[in-house]
């Protein structure tokens, strides 16, 4: 008889195998809880896609040329929302272009935005990838 069974044994404390089952289980579901939020993690930003403003310039009042960059994931088709605005932060143009799958991680693309008013500033609202590639 080991010593810690002769002091349960002595003060009346049993080991019960429930107590063992419900740290088991505890610990199992807190493996499984990391392990979720590790992969929901990873999910996410293997679809980001980041942008970057590079530049832009009025044309004339009916028309703003946007310069950006993306970075984006290899082999997918993304979409991004371009907008110029006034001075005034109105939204005087917008469209959204569709941007090929390619090879490459980074890529630059110069655009064309049609206003309606004379624009002050252009620049890429958003960036998202495609589920279906672009034509």
């Amino acid at each position: 008889m080991t010593t810690q069974d002769m002091l349960d044994e002595r003060y009346g404390r049993r080991r019960s195998p429930a107590r063992r089952w419900l740290i088991g289980g505890a610990a199992v579901l807190a493996v499984g809880v990391v392990a979720a939020f590790g992969w929901f993690t990873v999910q996410g930003s293997l679809d980001a896609v980041d942008v970057d403003t590079t530049s832009f310039a009025i044309v004339d009042e009916h028309a703003v040329e946007l310069g950006f960059q993306i970075t984006a994931p290899p082999g997918r088709a993304v979409a991004c929302a371009i907008e110029a605005q006034d001075e005034d932060h109105g939204v005087v143009g917008w469209r959204v272009v569709e941007i090929e799958a390619a090879d490459t991680h980074a890529r630059a693309f110069r655009e064309m935005i049609p206003t309606t008013a004379e624009a002050t500033t252009g620049f890429v609202n958003s960036c998202w990838v495609l589920s279906s590639p672009a034509t």
